[in-house]
């Protein structure tokens, strides 16, 4: 398992990797209050995880 700071180092990355809304900005930095944001953040990795290996095969 990782440590926090591991955990939300993807999250950093994500949010330079394009523009996010304010409420998806928000939960990036903030993190996750409940089962809705649980869902939300983990439907963000899946995106971050697609555009990162875009941008690793560019």
């Amino acid at each position: 398992m990782g440590t926090q700071s591991d955990d939300k180092s993807w999250q950093k990355d994500f949010l330079n990797m394009k523009s996010h809304s304010p409420a998806d900005a928000k939960l990036l930095m903030g993190g996750v209050k409940g089962l809705k944001d649980a869902w939300r953040l983990g439907v963000l990795h899946v995106e971050y995880e697609r555009l990162r290996k875009i941008k690793e095969q560019q």
